[in-house]
């Protein structure tokens, strides 16, 4: 995809100040001076942050008074429900749900909405699941900001309400939120300052506020909805992902144990891994099957019965990915029937719908466009949407809300419902929209700083692994070479582009050994070049024993004369 580069520079007498007075390498106090962090205090802060940092939980808006409920469920000895979501943010959140409402004492069971019988939010379901146990308490978890009708059904029968999600609230003409009836809500939507946490964030702090610092082993399940959801990993976001990596990797918890030992995973995990292993095998049920059995699984404490349900997520996850497959392939031929203009927009029938939210995030990251995928079962189209970074998907369906059936979600993912008659009026009106609000549609290249190749070395890399967990809000470092000379050019593996490259002047330099992945089609390109300019992160390739620095690229270019 042809991107465009932007090199981010920060002032060098600054960088030269903030490289002394924090104790870092001038490349790292570029970078962090292009991340906003501009001041030793705070280079420290988000270098050496640990939980001691993490914030009062009682600072978010309705945890006070979700305690306050708690405390007098448990004097009345009756049950507590949790109802969560089927995604991994709703399972993770709902597992740390039951498991602090449990250490504290009360009988806890929990409801996840099935996708094809209920859909997404707080349904009448769990209200009457609640019942039938005899619960007097009923708590959601990443879902129930905008379940006015359930809340009312659940107060009628003599229910208490918390509900706790992250999701964005309905609001009125003055952008005043619009929330349901309960005994209390929290949602950091509702806390001028707050972290855009996830739904398993709110949950963690929720069983803060209930356990203090014991609620810190809940940190690797907060982790996975906090990388699953793509909240940016910034303030506390990194933190909780921060921890709750380290205790991924410690493998303590039987369930993720099992599963990262299945996913191939062994020791120290990063969050890629945790993204493209673990993940998505926890993602499976709810989008084929039911979610309940994720829940159950991540709550399991017996070793043997956490090792077969890994093997069953991972069955689920197969099945995934061949429905996946077989929906892509389809959307694709569509498209190439139809064409698209704006935005895309690709329907047909029958399409399975637990899987057209990860198409729609296929097609938008191929073709730079946001992206719905819809299913049409007799008169109505329900699907998925994903956006691009300079498009705000949620404010857009709000502007299209009269076409549509409902609609929910993110500035970068939703789901959305409207009438099968409605999709080619839907298809140009959104595409319209996005031409008007989308100046240019390619990607950006975002370059952390400009270097010297002299200056990559084995050092750099360690020290930029500080900046680690990498994903939302904090990308992995980008740095950028001008004017280098390839040598030994070939393709490799499947489209992969290797080389070694050395700086144009001065032969004493030596060649770096240089991939980049799926770049292959570029090569004749390449060939033609006396000089490329090369946009990668630098790290250390285990190969056979031995370790070897190299460079992962993400951009080459033909060098200007």
């Amino acid at each position: 995809m042809d991107r465009i580069w932007i090199l981010q520079r920060a002032n060098k007498e600054y960088a030269d100040y903030l490289s002394k007075a924090a104790g870092i390498s001038n490349i790292l106090a570029r970078i962090l001076i292009n991340r906003q962090i501009k001041t030793p205090e705070a280079v420290k802060s988000f270098l050496e942050t640990g939980a001691n940092s993490l914030p009062d939980p009682f600072a978010l808006k309705g945890v006070k008074e979700a305690v306050e409920i708690i405390n007098r469920a448990k004097a009345s000895g009756k049950p507590v429900l949790v109802h969560g979501d089927y995604d991994v943010d709703g399972i993770s959140s709902t597992a740390i749900m039951v498991d602090a409402l449990n250490r504290c004492g009360l009988q806890t069971g929990y409801f996840i909405p099935n996708r094809f019988e209920h859909g997404y939010g707080f349904h009448k379901e769990g209200v009457e699941r609640a019942l039938q146990m005899g619960a007097g308490l009923l708590v959601t978890t990443d879902c129930g900001i905008t379940a006015f009708e359930t809340a009312e059904l659940a107060a009628k029968n003599g229910l208490e309400v918390i509900i706790t999600d992250h999701h964005e609230p309905v609001r009125d003409a003055e952008g005043n939120p619009v929330t349901p009836r309960c005994g209390a809500l929290i949602n950091p939507k509702l806390t001028p300052g707050e972290t855009e946490l996830s739904g398993a964030g709110v949950a963690f702090k929720m069983a803060q506020a209930l356990l203090g610092d014991d609620a810190l082993t809940c940190l690797d399940l907060a982790a996975l909805g906090t990388l699953a959801d793509l909240v940016p990993l910034s303030e506390e976001n990194r933190i909780i992902a921060k921890i709750g990596l380290e205790l991924i990797g410690k493998s303590e918890r039987a369930p993720l144990r099992a599963l990262k030992e299945l996913a191939g995973c062994s020791g120290k995990v990063g969050a890629r891994a945790v993204c493209f292993a673990l993940i998505p095998r926890l993602n499976a049920p709810g989008r084929i099957e039911d979610a309940s059995c994720a829940v159950r699984f991540l709550l399991s404490s017996m070793e043997d019965e956490a090792v077969q349900a890994a093997r069953e997520l991972d069955r689920i996850n197969k099945e995934r990915q061949r429905l996946e497959e077989e929906v892509h392939v389809q959307a694709r031929e569509a498209l190439e029937r139809e064409g698209f203009d704006g935005a895309i927009v690709a329907s047909g029938e029958g399409w399975h719908k637990g899987v057209l939210g990860i198409v729609a995030s296929r097609l938008s990251e191929r073709h730079f466009r946001p992206s719905a995928v819809l299913s049409v079962e007799g008169a109505v189209a329900k699907g998925s949407a994903r956006s691009i970074p300079q498009f705000d998907l949620y404010d857009g369906l709000n502007e299209l809300k009269d076409m549509l059936l409902g609609f929910g979600g993110h500035r970068q993912a939703a789901g959305l419902r409207l009438e099968a008659a409605m999709v080619e009026s839907f298809r140009k009106e959104f595409s319209s929209l996005v031409r008007q609000r989308v100046k240019e549609f390619r990607a950006t290249l975002k370059i952390d700083a400009e270097v010297s190749l002299r200056e990559v070395g084995p050092n750099l890399v360690q020290e930029l692994t500080r900046l680690e967990p990498y994903g939302s809000g904090n990308p992995e470092p980008l740095l950028g070479a001008k004017r280098l000379q390839v040598l030994n050019l070939r393709v490799v593996g499947k489209g992969h582009l290797k080389m070694k490259l050395r700086e144009e002047k001065g032969q004493k330099n030596f060649p770096v050994d240089a991939i980049g992945f799926n770049m292959g089609a570029s090569i004749n390109l390449i060939e033609e070049c006396q000089a490329v300019d090369a946009v990668f992160t630098p790290v250390i390739n285990e190969w056979e024993g031995g370790k070897s620095l190299q460079l992962n690229l993400k951009g080459l270019r033909p060098s200007a004369p």
